[in-house]
């Protein structure tokens, strides 16, 4: 059975592909439930099939042999009239199917699921589209009208992106074309409706698609409804949460059924939701052309998502080895340019590989919930990490005010500097109480000159009554100043237990001892005050007795009195320009006891600061000890390799001797094994002599080996290692293919003492001596080879 895949750019080629490569298949059960007419009516269809698939055969085969070119002329005009008669009746079945839809949909579902796999004709898409998400009779398309009146906060990003859809298709062609408004109406209207997910690009394709084939009302309707129940609206949400779960079970398809790619993908970084999520947000219409994407439509709005999945995965099976030769941006390119138009000719193709890709709908809810539970971990994680975060901008927060802390230091300089200033006020103040001293002696000098005049005496006493009163409130005002100066001292104690700075610590030990001086001089001077405040008094209540009886005297001894009045009153001014002078001077112990403070203070920072400069001097010095040092150890390390290089020098040119001395014993003694086999030396030497010459020529070989092999010991090895271990591989390598040699001539291994280089020659002269001797009076001459020998 057939049905060929008509849509708004088909060709009548592409619909003759469409109907030669769509699998025929109808169940035996639902043909069962078929009428008569209507098995006719199949009977039909797949007999046209079969004569439309023998006639592409022969129109293949028509540029090959020029004997069937009039049988194929015919068999195209018959296809062209089998064509319109399979369209025909290809439009009586759908529309059967539409007018019978209930009974269709319920009776024989999977017949009409075949059907609509080969492509719903293009003139029946939008009543079958409607009936296939149910979207004839929706209250909202009551409100469309209504919905067009209202404003939208998207209306600025629709109008932007509208431009951009379908751009070269005609309907959409244009600014302000009608295409362009009737898409602006739909997006408008749903983004009113539902709010949560207003506008996302690529929704505007599927409106686009819809628009062709149907109005804006009834585009509308079918969007709400693909929105609500294909699992749209959640790919289309902000969050695009779903979107994330269709990548992630498409990674899992690709990674069970294409492991090889997705190993490919991932050495290259070419993630899934580069190519992927275009495919799904649109539905494959940005990336096949409207003919092969309305086909996957069509089978989008009966089986959902599915299609979208089988189609990716059979996508990437065709191209599989071509996309495992590109690197990154090769598979970018091929994605957008090549994949595209692969099927442009035969969408039946790609629908026949979609399903043959494997789908599990149980793993696919099984991934549903493992991405499901790997959301919520990210989620705690992230909950975990604000979490985290607050608790660090709260712990800097601490630090801060820690940091606060040390302010306190820079308010105790402050302090000094106050001191500093109250210190030169106070020596203004005892420059200005000598000066009311200097003051004070004049008054007294001009009392005592004023002594006879007996007008002063009651002023005078009113005077000393004021000045007895001023003493008792500056007594108060001194215990108050000094209860104070207790309370600072338990607060200076209080800070300095609080502060851990030994300086600190000791200095305001000392200002603590100098105001225990300063206060019990002061107790002790308010004592002395006292005490002359009380002898005053005393004095006072005399002077008072002595003025009540003084009118029964007579004159010259009330002129006495008015003298020693006046003496009195002398001595009382006196007294207090003492007390104030000792005040003064108490002020002026305190000054110097905190001016000798800070004297102590700066010495200690000064010795501080000596301490330092001379670590320094010292650290400087050893650094320049050291970097003595560090040249003439470098200087040495220089020389040690000079020499050692040349040690090696003279060990290779010993070796190189050593080796060119045996290479000639060994062809001499190649010689004379061949001349002794032919027979040519038996007349000049008997084979005892010859035998025995071999063998001292042997074992001179030997010590050579044996010398060879000193030299190349352990120690020369390894600093040989040090400085050259190319050369020394080499001949080592030399070494063993020499014993190999050797071993063919010798009869049995060796093993010979260390000796030094010089010694071989001399041994051999020593114990051969007589024999050597004997021996080169009858040996021939060996040609050019016979001269190192002899040497």
């Amino acid at each position: 059975m057939a049905s060929p895949a008509a849509s708004p750019d088909s060709s009548s080629h592409e619909a003759l592909s469409s109907v030669n490569s769509a699998p025929a298949c109808s169940p035996a059960s639902d043909s069962e439930n078929l009428s008569p007419d209507e098995l006719e009516l199949l009977a039909k269809l797949e007999e046209q099939n079969r004569l439309l698939e023998a006639d592409s055969k022969s129109m293949r085969s028509m540029n090959g042999s020029r004997r069937n070119s009039g049988s194929s002329l015919v068999s195209s005009s018959s296809a062209s009239s089998n064509l319109s008669h399979l369209e025909e009746d290809t439009w009586i079945l759908w529309g059967r199917i539409v007018n019978e839809w209930d009974e269709w949909r319920k009776k024989k579902e999977k017949l009409l699921k075949e059907l609509i796999r080969k492509g719903i004709p293009h003139h029946f898409r939008a009543i079958v589209w409607q009936l296939l998400c149910s979207a004839t009779d929706m209250p909202v398309k009551n409100q469309y009208s209504e919905l067009l009146k209202m404003s939208s906060p998207c209306e600025k990003l629709i109008r932007r992106d509208i431009a951009r859809t379908y751009p070269e298709h005609e309907f959409f062609k244009g600014q302000d074309s009608l295409g362009q408004e009737v898409l602006f109406n739909v997006m408008k209207a749903y983004s009113l409706v539902d709010r949560e997910v207003g506008y996302c690009q690529g929704s505007a394709f599927i409106v686009g698609l819809l628009l062709m084939q149907m109005p804006e009302e009834e585009a509308f309707c079918v969007f709400v409804r693909l929105m609500q129940e294909y699992r749209l609206r959640e790919l289309f949400k902000p969050s695009m949460a779903e979107l994330g779960l269709c990548i992630y079970q498409f990674e899992y398809m690709l990674q069970e059924q294409l492991p090889e790619l997705n190993i490919h993908f991932r050495s290259q970084s070419f993630l899934t939701s580069m190519y992927a999520s275009s495919w799904f947000l649109t539905l494959f219409l940005t990336t096949f052309p409207l003919p092969v994407a309305t086909r996957v439509f069509d089978i989008f709005m009966y089986e959902g998502l599915e299609i979208i999945f089988r189609v990716g995965m059979a996508l990437l099976q065709f191209n599989q080895a071509e996309l495992i030769q590109l690197d990154m941006e090769g598979m970018s390119q091929y994605f957008q340019k090549v994949i595209p138009h692969q099927f442009d000719s035969c969408p039946d193709k790609l629908i026949l590989k979609a399903y043959q890709v494997k789908y599990n709908p149980k793993k696919m809810k099984r991934l549903e919930k493992e991405y499901a539970a790997i959301k919520n971990k990210e989620m705690e994680e992230q909950i975990e990490i604000k979490r985290l975060r607050t608790e660090n901008r709260l712990l800097k927060q601490r630090i801060e005010t820690l940091e606060k802390g040390q302010v306190t230091r820079a308010q105790e300089a402050e302090e000094n500097y106050i001191i500093k200033r109250e210190l030169a006020v106070v020596k203004q103040q005892c420059s200005s109480a000598t000066e009311n001293l200097q003051r004070a002696q004049s008054t007294i000098r001009e009392l005592q000159d004023q002594q006879g005049n007996p007008r002063f005496t009651e002023e005078f006493v009113t005077h000393l009554e004021t000045e007895l009163e001023q003493s008792r409130l500056r007594e108060t005002e001194t215990l108050s100043a000094l209860k104070e100066m207790q309370d600072k001292v338990l607060d200076m104690e209080k800070r300095n237990s609080l502060l851990p700075d030994e300086n600190n610590v000791a200095r305001l030990q000392e200002e603590l001892k100098a105001l225990k001086v300063r206060e019990a001089e002061a107790v002790k001077s308010l004592k002395e005050l006292q005490q002359q405040v009380k002898d005053l008094n005393d004095t006072w209540q005399a002077q008072l007795a002595r003025a009540s009886g003084r009118w029964k005297d007579s004159p010259r001894k009330n002129n006495i009195n008015e003298l020693q009045d006046e003496l009195m009153t002398a001595r009382l001014r006196e007294t207090q320009a003492q007390a104030e002078l000792r005040e003064l001077r108490q002020r002026v112990v305190e000054l110097e006891t905190q001016d000798q403070i800070h004297s102590n203070l700066l010495n200690r920072t000064e010795q501080e600061c000596t301490g330092l400069q001379e670590k320094l001097q010292y650290v400087m010095a050893q650094n320049k000890g050291l970097q003595t040092q560090l040249s003439e150890t470098k200087r040495k390390h220089a020389e040690s390799e000079c020499k050692s290089k040349e040690e090696v020098m003279a060990v290779r040119l010993r070796e190189a001797d050593s080796m060119a001395a045996v290479a000639e014993m060994r062809q001499r003694i190649a010689e004379l094994e061949i001349q002794r086999e032919e027979g040519m030396i038996q007349g000049q030497l008997n084979n005892s002599d010859a035998s025995q010459y071999i063998r001292e020529l042997k074992d001179h070989i030997d010590e050579l080996k044996a010398e060879i092999r000193l030299l190349k010991g352990p120690k020369a090895f390894g600093e040989a290692l040090g400085f050259d271990s190319i050369h020394i591989v080499r001949h080592l390598a030399d070494e063993d293919s020499l014993a190999s040699s050797d071993e063919e001539l010798a009869p049995a291994p060796f093993a010979l003492p260390p000796r030094s280089f010089l010694r071989p020659a001399t041994h051999a002269k020593e114990s051969s001596g007589s024999t050597d001797s004997e021996a080169e009076e009858p040996r021939p001459p060996a040609g050019p080879r016979a001269g190192p020998l002899a040497r």
